[in-house]
Formats: structure tokens, sequence, C-alpha cells
């Protein structure tokens, strides 16, 4: 040690490198920022579109409904029908628009035979679609 001097102790060099978690943070909330906007600027185009004569709506799909109650009893569109009658009228069905959907609602006492007995008379009509109709839980 010289006299007058003092000697200095070195200190941490600075740092070289960019501190990139604040970077971070800002592009996550800009990314959550344009998820949420981004359907409401995409669904507020407003169009006056032209109208024409020949244009109709689509039509909405067919069903029919098939209820089978606690005795195993069909009905067909809420008519009460035995199998031969259940099998024509599925067929009858399949005949006019092959697309056609059953909406099957069983009652949940009915054996689970009988609901394959009436989805085996659907498959064999041509009509492939069947829904199953349920109330939902409390």
């Amino acid at each position: 040690m010289a006299f007058g001097r003092l000697e200095r102790t070195k200190g941490e060099p600075p740092m070289s490198d960019i501190n990139v978690t604040p970077l971070v943070d800002v592009m996550l909330v800009l990314v959550v920022i344009f998820i949420i906007t981004a359907p409401l600027l995409a669904s507020s185009i407003r169009l006056d579109l032209p109208r024409a004569e020949g244009t109709q709506p689509g039509d909405a799909p067919r069903f029919v409904t098939v209820v089978l109650d606690r005795t195993g009893q069909a009905f067909f569109n809420d008519q009460p029908v035995d199998a031969a009658g259940l099998e024509s009228r599925l067929g009858a069905a399949a005949k006019e628009n092959p697309e056609t959907e059953i909406q099957l609602r069983a009652d949940q006492t009915v054996p689970y035979g009988r609901v394959v007995e009436v989805m085996g008379l659907a498959h064999k009509a041509g009509l492939s679609r069947i829904g199953f109709v349920a109330e939902p839980a409390k």
C-alpha cells in the first residue's frame, strides 16, 4: 500500500446478458389479449348480402322419433306400432331420405335387448344415424 493511495477491490463485472423474463411476461400477456379479441374481430364484419329468388335456406336435418315405454311398446312419432309396423315405417323413412336420424327415447326400465331389437330394425331398414335422447342429470 502506497502512501495516499487507497486500494480498490474488484467489484462484479457488468452483466452483458439480456434479462428475457420481462420480455416473456409481456409477450404472454399480448398472446392472451389476442386470443380473447380475435373472435370478436372476426365476427364483427357486417355484410349486406344480395337477394335472389332461386336461393332457399337449407333444409333442417330430418329426424323421426321412436319411443319405447316401460312395457316395451314402441311408438313411431308418438303413434303406437307393433314390430312389423315399425319396420315398415322405418323403411318408408329410409326410402324418403336415407340420412334421416332416429331419435330413440327408451325408458330406463326397458331391457337392453329390446333397444337392440329396435336398432336392428333401423339398420335393416337402411337408417344408420341413431341418437339416444336422455334427460340431463339433476
